[in-house]
């Protein structure tokens, strides 16, 4: 018997007053599994994310997340879920070590027999890259070492899921390869992963399983070779002509079965040919506005939350 999925959504829905958000969503995510959840703006990835948290309940529908129903699971629960938010609002004059002791303080009453909580501070500090920096105040840290700081928060009461929200907004590009690389070995502890992102590029290298979010449903789940060749209605062939030099760009459904055709009914008269696959990119857009959503834009508009208290 296959084990259990870590996330489970049966016919997920959300409205607000009138507007319907999310409608029907039916998802599984298993443990290990590193997921990207994609969407236009509006498209209910913050909502989604926040049910799964706990912080909002749906209108409708079956959810859980490690066998609870995240709005009225135990005060335990949280430690088996780990959030790590866009920004933390903490004091920069804190420690890194001292920060880190204080917040798994808050786990250490939900030690059981297969998990020790919190993380000691010394390990998990080392996990994330940061051993070298124990001793220093938060407002000195890189970008990227300030992001690794903020996901071994989600980590330090060992949650067997890490919701992860827009990991490398604002990092330059040596700070995205740490938090890249940091993701990838969250693999290697078993550790389930979700992240929102807008970041088509990052979703494609860090996760293996992408989830298209618009008008309020899953329009596409799988990994980014397979949603390429699933879902890419056409390559593009670029020719260029031996005698004129000239170059003629051609959208093909069947790229294989077109240059046969031309390479044998114009022997010698195709000096470059290029076939060029559908990219993410091009992917994404075409899903989402076969779905109807009116605003395949990349840029974030969030819902409304109430985590704002929090933070």
């Amino acid at each position: 018997m296959p084990p259990a999925p870590v996330i489970s959504c049966r016919g997920l829905s959300m409205s607000y007053g009138d507007h319907l958000v999310l409608d029907g969503i039916d998802l599984e995510i298993h443990r290990g599994q590193v997921v990207a959840l994609l969407g236009p703006n509006g498209a209910g990835k913050t909502t989604t994310v926040e049910i799964l948290e706990g912080f909002r309940q749906p209108s409708s529908g079956e959810v859980t997340v490690v066998d609870q129903a995240p709005t009225t699971a135990p005060e335990a629960w949280r430690a088996r879920v780990g959030v790590v938010l866009q920004s933390w609002r903490d004091h920069g004059t804190w420690r890194v070590a001292d920060l880190i002791e204080v917040m798994g303080a808050y786990y250490a009453p939900y030690t059981t027999a297969q998990v020790q909580r919190p993380w000691p501070t010394a390990e998990l500090l080392a996990r994330v890259g940061l051993a070298e920096h124990a001793r220093q105040r938060i407002d000195k840290l890189s970008g990227g070492q300030r992001r690794r700081l903020d996901v071994a928060i989600g980590l330090v009461g060992r949650p067997e899921v890490l919701f992860l929200d827009e990991p490398t907004t604002g990092l330059d590009p040596a700070g995205r390869r740490d938090v890249h690389d940091l993701v990838a070995d969250l693999a290697d502890l078993d550790t389930t992963v979700l992240i929102t992102t807008h970041d088509l590029a990052e979703a494609e290298k860090i996760a293996d399983r992408l989830l298209i979010l618009a008008g309020g449903r899953i329009v596409a789940d799988g990994t980014p070779d397979a949603l390429r060749l699933q879902l890419s209605r056409s390559s593009e062939v670029r020719l260029r002509d031996r005698a004129t030099g000239e170059v003629s760009v051609h959208a093909e459904a069947d790229p294989t079965a077109y240059l046969t055709q031309v390479l044998t009914s114009r022997p010698g008269e195709v000096e470059v040919l290029e076939v060029r696959a559908a990219s993410l990119e091009d992917v994404y857009l075409d899903v989402v506005q076969r779905s109807g959503a009116t605003d395949p834009d990349t840029r974030p508009t969030l819902d409304p939350t109430p985590l704002e208290a929090l933070r």
